[in-house]
């Protein structure tokens, strides 16, 4: 069996790029997610560019499909020996379905990180995100966490379920949760 593909999901804000950076930094595996996936078609100049463009500046979620588009063609381009670190990925109920399937599939382990924090942190999180790096989503941040409760937690649910999924406080300092992570995956 390989090694297992690591997911960082959670609210708006609650940390997931940078702890997904900071197991980086320890393990050297690559972070990867789907909004960098889509990205790159908004810059390519792709067909339906323009519609992400315009989704994602909303601080709405893709449609499903796209998404699990774009971490399908990540997940079978990863070498069978090779990691990787899903930053943010699998955030609606079909997602997590497919991310399950795909994964059992190749007969990969995965583990989902479920960083959860408060609304109000979310909301001093993403302020003070939104001085420093200026994301367009990043004014959004009540629709954004409508998306979440909307569509996440029935991700969560079925992670939980299915025996992959740690919760993790992240209202707290990103070294004490990236030693948590460490602890938990025997780092």
């Amino acid at each position: 069996m390989g090694k297992p593909i690591i997911f960082f999901i959670g609210k708006p804000g609650s940390g997931k790029g940078t702890q997904a950076k900071l197991l980086s930094d320890v393990t050297g595996w690559p972070v990867v997610g789907t909004s960098g996936g889509m990205r790159e078609l908004v810059a390519a100049g792709a067909a339906a560019g323009h519609k992400i463009r315009e989704t994602m500046d909303a601080g709405l979620l893709m449609p499903y499909w796209i998404a699990s588009y774009i971490y399908l063609k990540i997940l079978f381009g990863i070498r069978e020996d090779g990691n990787v670190i899903f930053d943010g990925t699998s955030r609606t109920l079909p997602e997590a379905e497919i991310v399950s399937e795909s994964l059992a599939w190749l007969g990969r382990p995965f583990h989902i990180f479920y960083l959860h924090v408060p609304d109000e942190e979310v909301h001093n999180r993403i302020n003070l995100r939104r001085e420093k790096e200026a994301r367009k989503d990043d004014h959004m941040v009540h629709k954004r966490l409508e998306e979440y409760y909307a569509s996440t937690e029935a991700a969560v649910d079925l992670y939980r379920k299915a025996g992959v999924l740690t919760e993790i406080n992240g209202h707290r300092p990103p070294e004490v949760i990236a030693a948590e992570v460490k602890s938990i995956l025997k780092l």
